[in-house]
């Protein structure tokens, strides 16, 4: 708890900071920083710096994305910058399946304090060497020539903040109420189906495997045919698979629907990505990101409040509100995304008429859906 608390609430400064001193710097102190620290966890005397440490692990951590998604994104085109943001998020996901099968092998031969020292050495070494190669490619803090940045025109269109808040609500939702339910499959599998807590351990996996695709999968899904329907998609689909849950059995079906459910939370992300950076300035971008991740990491804190609705109602009746409050919260959210179409094609057409006349030859066709 220490440590995820921190990481969600580190989020906003993160953002923040990486707004004022530069997103190399902050980006350095996610991988470095965090490595450091972990070597120190695994120094830790007693139980009480154990925990502080698990909150400064957390607190630098929590830069890592603020600052690293607007770099992704600054090296790539507007139409493949989906993409790259989903290609981005299959190193996370894979980290879910890697550092169990490492750690459990590392933990068996040098104990716990063993294992944070050993991963924490080449962990600060490639952090330094990011620095350095950043460093290389130009990403010194100032900013570089082609650097993305929203249009003027396009943060002043009418009804913009409103869009742009819509959004963030909705990607946050996704992945808070997904998450929270995963969490609690092991427990649903084991009462309701009689397994064996380590097949129910196992079958959780079927959860996160969608990550290795769907970051990819709705990254070039929102190049293609818009942020909005891809991420009102998401939204669609989650709500009635949450639901299906209650009518399935163990098997083959039940299986289907966690690998459908995992992949729903890891699409929507590098959508609402894309979306921040193509409409936030650059001097906001890093702290709008940060207020995402705030919601979208720290969020799943409301899992103590579904497992007392699942505790006084059950599973069945629990499934059918989230995923009724799943569908809700979508369609209050598109409703307001969609509003104003024609205002925000006119400001799309200005915003593409200036960059043909400037010599641009990728003009931006995709900057608000």
């Amino acid at each position: 708890m220490a440590y995820n608390l921190a990481y969600g609430i580190g989020q906003l400064p993160g953002g923040w900071l990486a707004d004022r001193i530069g997103n190399r710097i902050v980006l350095t102190i996610g991988v470095a920083g965090v490595a450091l620290t972990g070597l120190l966890i695994g120094l830790s005397p007693n139980a009480i710096i154990l925990g502080l440490l698990l909150v400064i692990l957390g607190l630098a951590g929590g830069g890592y994305h603020p600052a690293a998604a607007p770099m992704v994104s600054a090296s790539a085109t507007e139409q493949n910058r989906g993409k790259a943001l989903g290609f981005h998020q299959i190193g996370g996901s894979g980290s879910f399946f890697l550092a169990p099968l490492i750690t459990a092998g590392i933990a068996g031969a040098l104990g716990w304090r063993g294992t944070f020292i050993t991963l924490s050495i080449p962990a600060i070494a490639i952090g330094i060497a990011f620095y350095i190669l950043l460093g290389r490619l130009g990403y010194t803090g100032e900013k570089k020539e082609g650097t993305i940045s929203a249009d003027r025109d396009l943060l002043s269109v009418p009804g913009h903040t409103r869009r742009l808040t819509a959004f963030v609500i909705l990607g946050v939702c996704q992945m808070v109420v997904v998450y929270s339910i995963i969490s609690f499959i092991p427990l649903y599998i084991v009462d309701n189906f009689g397994a064996s807590e380590e097949v129910a351990a196992a079958m959780l996996s079927l959860a996160y495997v969608g990550g290795i695709w769907a970051g990819p999968l709705g990254g070039w899904a929102s190049d293609h045919f818009g942020r909005i329907p891809v991420i009102v998609a998401v939204g669609l689909v989650a709500s009635p698979v949450i639901y299906f849950l209650n009518l399935v059995g163990f098997g083959i079906g039940f299986s289907v629907l966690l690998v459908v459910i995992g992949t729903s939370m890891y699409l929507g992300m590098p959508v609402t990505e894309a979306y921040i950076i193509s409409n936030t300035s650059e001097k906001n971008r890093s702290t709008v990101l940060g207020i995402y991740y705030l919601g979208s990491r720290g969020g799943p804190a409301i899992a103590p409040v579904i497992g007392y609705i699942i505790d006084n109602y059950g599973f069945s009746t629990s499934y059918s509100i989230v995923g009724a409050a799943m569908l809700i919260i979508t369609l209050f959210c598109g409703v307001l995304l969609w509003g104003r179409r024609r205002v925000q094609f006119l400001a799309l057409s200005r915003s593409r008429y200036v960059r043909r006349r400037c010599g641009c030859v990728t003009p931006c066709t995709r900057a608000i859906y």
